[in-house]
């Protein structure tokens, strides 16, 4: 039986961070990966799905190319050659991981781990087993999509977000389940193609973790697309026929039926807490995750988990970062801060774009605050009239006591990116003077950052 300092179990975003930072802090690391270096994230997720949306956002330009003066004819696209970029976009980060795996002097094993309890590991590759053990041990396994009885997907007609990646066909109509980030960046590129696309909610509306307003504003913009949406509805089932899905929708107690061509099931994730040995350990599993404390410690002495796979937000940046904390508290490194789950943005890459951080307007008041709330409008900042993209706005949140940022909320041109003023803003714990004070570039899109913020307190100067 072999043994190292750390052994870690997957190497998506979670757990190759975590093997990079163990590493670098002199530990012998020894990570064990099933299928793919850089998880869902780089092989069938943020990554490959971003080239998607790159593509879309291109073709939507050039089918406004006339008001920016300029003349195209006879353009099309190739949605072959779509995916094939997407893919090797993934292939090429992936294969800069496996760099940085043999750069820090990381053990990568191929295969796939079972704990063994008290610090062992069993691994098998092609039938043969072996053991290793280390003190300390990481499960970063991640998360696959949430399936439902009677709505399972095959593959070919109802499609996970494996399949959305690399489609064989393009749809000429969509039924997309489920309103967060997976589904609406889905509904997104395929209506930009062309596909007649239908979102259903069940909630009471779409991206229902976001600000009430910016689900509001985005849905308006969705639709104007000409997208469908359908919320507080359910799908109840599916009929498969030879080339095409009838589903049953109900949505305020009336039933109706919907054909398309196919399904994208987009209802959340659960995390891979099975056949990994669990039972042979004293952590906890609940609700589909480990449950951890705020070091990502398990119940199990030495046992870390980390990313999906220890709960939500699933976000691989939260992975990532749970990593280096975890790695940090086992090497003992001193100023280790746990995570503030507060200060995790969210993104979604869809048109317009939405981002945000922090609390909702809705939640700072049901948490008791007493808040100021400033809000400016794209059409008021010159760099967003110039890009030709004026629609969308950033929104605020402050304490009205303290002038602490609660949160900022966003829709519309590149907020994705600029999200992270925000959130440096309150990782170092900035008040309104602070953000009123700093400069921002002129003409740029952050400008609008500083506005909403002025917006909060009554000190707007472009609206």
């Amino acid at each position: 039986m072999t043994s190292s300092d750390i052994i870690i179990i997957g190497g998506g975003p979670g757990g190759y961070v975590a093997a990079i930072r163990a590493a670098q802090l002199g530990m012998k690391v020894t990570l064990v990966e099933r299928e793919h270096l850089g998880g869902i994230c780089l092989n069938w997720g943020c990554i490959p799905t971003k080239a998607l949306l790159r593509s879309s956002e291109i073709l939507n330009l050039i089918k406004h190319a006339d008001s920016f003066g300029i003349t195209v004819k006879d353009f099309s696209f190739d949605l072959p050659k779509i995916v094939d970029r997407s893919r090797k976009v993934s292939a090429q980060l992936v294969g800069g991981i496996k760099h940085l795996m043999k750069k820090n002097k990381v053990e990568v094993i191929e295969g796939t781990a079972k704990l063994l309890g008290k610090g062992r590991v069993e691994v098998e590759q092609g039938g043969k087993k072996t053991e290793i053990a280390a003190k300390n041990i990481i499960l970063a396994t991640g998360a696959r999509a949430r399936v439902f009885p009677g709505l399972e997907p095959d593959g070919k007609l109802i499609w996970t977000y494996k399949e959305a990646l690399q489609p064989n066909v393009m749809p000429k109509s969509l039924l997309v389940v489920g309103s967060g980030a997976i589904g609406i960046e889905f509904a997104s590129f395929f209506r930009t193609l062309g596909a007649d696309v239908t979102v259903v909610e069940v909630m009471d509306r779409i991206l229902p973790v976001e600000d009430e307003e910016v689900s509001a504003f985005a849905r308006k913009a969705f639709e104007k697309q000409g997208m469908k949406v359908m919320t507080g509805a359910s799908v109840k089932k599916l009929v498969k026929g030879s080339d095409n899905v009838v589903a049953t929708i109900e949505q305020g107690g009336n039933v109706s039926t919907l054909v398309v061509d196919r399904v994208i099931m987009a209802v959340g994730i659960t995390g891979n807490v099975e056949n990994v040995g669990l039972e042979n350990t004293k952590a906890k599993v609940e609700k589909g995750h480990v449950v951890v404390n705020k070091w990502a410690e398990s119940d199990e002495p030495g046992l870390y988990a980390i990313g999906d796979v220890a709960g939500p937000p699933w976000l691989a940046h939260k992975a990532s970062h749970e990593g280096v904390i975890a790695v940090e508290k086992i090497a003992g490194v001193k100023g280790v801060h746990p995570l503030d789950a507060g200060n995790i943005p969210g993104c979604t890459y869809c048109s317009p774009q939405v981002a945000s951080v922090g609390m909702t307007e809705a939640k700072a008041k049901a948490a008791g605050k007493q808040v100021k709330v400033g809000k400016f409008s794209f059409i008021g900042n010159g760099k967003a009239i110039a890009l030709g993209e004026p629609d969308g706005f950033i929104k605020t949140v402050f304490d009205a006591k303290t002038g602490e940022l609660l949160g900022a909320h966003m829709v519309g041109p590149e907020v994705t990116e600029m999200i992270q003023g925000y959130v440096v803003g309150r990782t170092l714990e900035t008040t309104e003077q602070e953000l009123m004070h700093t400069v921002f570039p002129h003409p740029t899109l952050s400008e609008a950052m500083h506005e909403s913020v002025l917006a909060a307190f009554d000190k707007v100067i472009h609206m």
